[in-house]
Order: structure tokens, then C-alpha cells, then sequence
């Protein structure tokens, strides 16, 4: 896999008021402090903060943080593969940085799919193909007029518009935040596969 990163520390506005948009009123943010179990545990003060005002409140708490990198992960075969361990290897050191946040992760194809499902068990990952096949038929008497690329070319624009290409995961402590059995799956719906670029952008503090 290739890789590069973008990273910055950005002070955000905490809201961009819209192009020719009247005055808002002020935001008003809570500031606090959390316990060891991540429930509220002090409420410090009430910061009133200007839509000009940078995210940088509670005594110089830090700004949030972005930090955006392009995977290209190799070609899979058609069917759904686990890579919850490739996309790790390729953030985890970003990762670590971020003790709360969000991680998005973006395909840049139309004939494959990214989606979080069972972890454990690859005969999930075999029966969701097959699921898929049933329901998105291909062959001669399939009704797609969108063939140029072949039998598969439609049936794999539709299953990636069903899955999806795009993931949003909370991220806790340096980690994302999933389910026990949860994982990442690419989910490749083209016979003749070609490796698949996905842009992962974390953000948080």
C-alpha cells in the first residue's frame, strides 16, 4: 500500500456564517471537565463565543486537529475482505493523537463499497456476497442497459451505491471506537479488480 499524509492543526471557527447570511446570535459552549469514565464531572464555565472567535476555549484548551492520508490498497478479489488491520497499519500512528474525534473514510470508485459488518467470521463476508449476487443479477437476461465494461459493470455500480462509499467512526482514546465484532470491509464488485484508493481524514482533539 502507498500512502501519503496531509496533517495540520487548524483553529476552527465554531460556526461559518453563510455568505450574504444575517447576524447570528452568539454560541454559547459548555466547559468542563470529564472524569475517568468519560461522563461530565465538573461544569467549569459558560463560554459565549463570537462566529469570528477561533475553537480555542476553557483557558487554551487545544484547537481541533486534522490530519488527512490517501491509502491505495492493493487489488482484492471480487467479494468482501476485512481491512480493518490495513487502514491500522496506515493511521495508527495519527491515530494516537487524537484522544476524541471522528475518522472518515472515503472511496474514490463507483464499482466498489466500503461498509462495517462482522469481524470474525469470513463465511459473513461469503454469504453478503452471494446476498448481493442474488438481488443485483447479471448475465444476458439482466435489464441493464450499461454494459460497456462488461457483464459485471452495472450490477457493481449498483451494489456500491447500495453499500455505500463512504464510513464515519467515532475515534476514543487513540482508537476507533467499534464494536467488538465490527470491522472495516472493502467490498469489490468487479471481476477484473484494480487497486482502490481510500482518503481517511481524521479531525478531533
Amino acid at each position: 500500500m502507498h500512502a501519503s499524509w496531509v496533517s495540520t492543526l487548524v483553529h476552527v471557527p465554531l460556526r461559518l456564517a453563510q455568505r450574504g447570511a444575517e447576524p447570528r446570535p452568539l454560541t454559547r459552549v459548555l466547559v468542563g471537565s470529564m472524569s475517568e469514565d468519560n461522563h461530565p464531572a465538573t461544569l467549569s464555565k459558560m463560554e459565549t463565543i463570537d462566529s469570528g472567535t477561533m475553537a480555542t476555549v476553557g483557558g487554551g484548551a487545544p484547537a481541533p486537529k486534522w490530519a488527512q492520508k490517501t491509502i491505495t490498497l492493493p487489488p482484492h478479489k471480487r467479494g468482501c475482505h476485512l481491512i480493518t488491520p490495513k487502514i491500522l497499519k496506515e493511521i495508527g500512528q495519527e491515530l494516537s493523537d487524537f484522544k476524541c474525534g471522528l475518522a472518515h473514510l472515503f472511496l474514490h470508485h463507483t464499482s466498489a463499497s466500503l461498509t462495517i459488518n462482522e469481524n470474525y467470521d469470513s463465511d459473513v463476508r461469503d454469504d453478503t456476497e452471494t446476498f448481493l449476487n442474488k438481488i443485483v443479477p447479471e448475465g444476458r437476461s439482466a435489464p441493464w442497459k450499461h454494459t460497456l465494461e462488461g457483464p459485471d459493470d452495472m450490477p457493481a455500480h449498483i451494489k456500491s451505491s447500495m453499500l455505500g462509499c463512504a464510513l464515519t467512526i467515532p475515534i476514543t482514546n487513540g482508537q476507533l471506537n467499534m464494536g467488538t465484532w465490527q470491522g472495516i470491509w472493502l467490498c469489490e464488485h468487479r471481476d477484473y479488480p484494480t487497486p482502490r484508493k481510500v482518503v481517511v481524514t481524521l479531525n478531533g482533539m
